[in-house]
């Protein structure tokens, strides 16, 4: 289990610094409401992105980071960027991104992250 933590935080602060790098702050991170949790939440001047970070370890011989993010998962973090959204009175549009990591088997070699912009609402 340890493992599998040590493996998401690294896929969320590889995101994090993706979303950085594009011009993004960082707001919050494994931002919680209940049930949902949502892994970072990031804005520009303009817009106030949500984002599920899935990490995979290996080749994707048990699907791509992204087919993990079903409707069920999707319904929970919409439903806690609203309370968000009202919570700080955010003005602004606002997206649900994937980022997906796919971390390499073999240590040295670089991670893949792949940003997918509106991903589901």
């Amino acid at each position: 289990m340890q493992d599998k933590q040590a493996t998401g935080k690294l896929g969320e602060s590889l995101a994090a610094e993706l979303l950085e790098q594009k011009g993004f702050r960082i707001l919050a991170r494994n931002y919680r409401l209940r049930r949902a949790e949502i892994d970072l939440i990031a804005a520009s001047d303009r817009l106030l992105l949500f984002v599920e970070v899935k990490t995979r370890r290996g080749d994707p011989t048990f699907g791509y980071p992204e087919e993990a993010v079903d409707r069920k998962k999707a319904a929970r973090i919409t439903g806690a960027a609203g309370y968000y959204i009202e919570k700080t009175d955010w003005k602004g549009a606002v997206r649900f991104d994937i980022i997906a990591v796919q971390l390499a088997a073999r240590a040295g070699m670089p991670a893949q992250l792949h940003h997918f912009e509106d991903a589901f609402y």
